[in-house]
C-alpha cells in the first residue's frame, strides 16, 4: 500500500492548488480510490477496516467495558452541571446548547457526533464571518485561528475541552470510545488516502494520541496529523491508550494547554 502523506505535504508545500493530489475524493456517499480500493460507507470498505484491525479481543473486550463503565460516570456526575451550562450556552450563542455534525466512524460507517455549541447560532455561514484568508484555512483544516464566530463562553469551553463532554453520549451509543483517533468529517478522511481504511479500523474517541501530543501544531497540510493517528490506530493497546489518557490531562490543565 502506497503511502500518500509524503505526498500531501510535498504537494500542500507546492500550493493550495493542488492540496487534493490523489485521483479521486471520499465522500459521504463514497467513491473510489485509486487501485481499487473500495467504497468507503460499503460493506466492501467496512471488510477491509476488519481486516487492519489488530487489537486483540481481550484488549476490545477490556476497552468497550472501560468506556461504558466512565461515561456512564462522567454522565450522572456531570449532569446537573451540564444542565447548568446549557441555560449559560444558550444566553451566550442564542441557539440550542447542543450541536451535532456528521463524522466518519469505524468500519466508514456515518454517525452524527454532540458537542456543547460554542459557536454563534449560523456557525455554519461561514462566508459571513469569515474572510477569504480564514475561508482557505477552513477549507483546508475544518477550523481556523482566531475563528471570530466562537463565543467568549466557547473560547474558554474549548481551552478545557468541556465542549466536548457530550461526546460521552456517543460513546455509550457505540459510536466512539473514550481514547481513539480523533472523529473526522468526509472532507478529512480525504488526507488519509489510500490509508483511510487504517484509520477507520479503529473506534473515533474523545481524546487520543493527536490530542494529548502535538494537537494543533500537527496539521493535515503537513501531514504530521494523519501521521499520528495512524500511529495510534497501528499501535492501539493498553500502553498507547494509558500514554493518551495521561497526556490529555496535561494538554487540558498544563502549561501547554491550548483548545483548539
Amino acid at each position: 500500500m502506497a503511502n500518500n502523506l509524503t505526498d500531501r505535504a510535498a504537494t500542500a508545500a507546492a500550493g493550495s492548488d493542488a492540496l487534493f493530489p490523489v485521483e479521486v475524493s471520499l465522500g459521504e456517499a463514497g467513491v473510489e480510490c485509486r487501485r481499487g480500493t473500495p467504497k468507503l460507507g460499503t460493506d466492501a470498505f467496512a471488510e477491509q477496516c476488519r481486516s487492519l484491525d489488530r487489537r486483540p479481543p481481550l484488549y476490545r473486550f477490556a476497552k468497550r467495558l472501560f468506556d461504558l463503565v466512565f461515561s456512564a460516570c462522567v454522565i450522572v456526575v456531570g449532569f446537573i452541571p451540564g444542565l447548568v451550562l446549557s441555560l449559560a450556552i444558550v444566553a451566550d450563542t442564542k441557539g440550542s446548547p447542543i450541536y451535532s455534525q456528521t463524522r466518519i466512524g469505524r468500519l466508514g460507517r456515518t454517525f452524527r457526533i454532540y458537542k456543547f455549541r460554542t459557536m454563534v447560532a449560523d456557525s455554519d455561514d461561514v462566508e459571513k464571518y469569515l474572510d477569504a484568508e480564514q475561508l482557505a484555512q477552513w477549507h483546508r483544516e475544518r477550523k481556523v485561528d482566531d475563528d471570530p464566530r466562537i463565543t467568549p463562553l466557547g473560547r474558554k469551553l474549548r481551552r478545557l475541552s468541556l465542549d466536548e463532554m457530550p461526546n460521552f453520549l456517543n460513546v455509550l451509543k457505540g459510536d466512539m470510545s473514550v481514547i481513539g483517533p480523533r472523529a473526522v468529517s468526509s472532507e478529512e478522511i480525504e488526507w488519509f488516502g489510500d490509508e483511510a481504511g487504517t484509520v477507520l479500523s479503529v473506534p473515533a474517541g474523545i481524546t487520543g494520541l493527536w490530542q494529548a501530543t502535538r494537537r494543533n501544531d500537527a496539521t493535515f497540510e503537513s501531514g504530521e496529523r494523519q501521521r499520528i493517528e495512524l500511529e495510534y490506530a497501528r499501535s492501539a493497546g493498553f500502553a498507547m491508550d494509558l500514554r493518551c489518557f495521561i497526556g490529555t490531562f496535561g494538554v487540558m490543565f498544563g502549561k501547554k494547554r491550548t483548545g483548539r
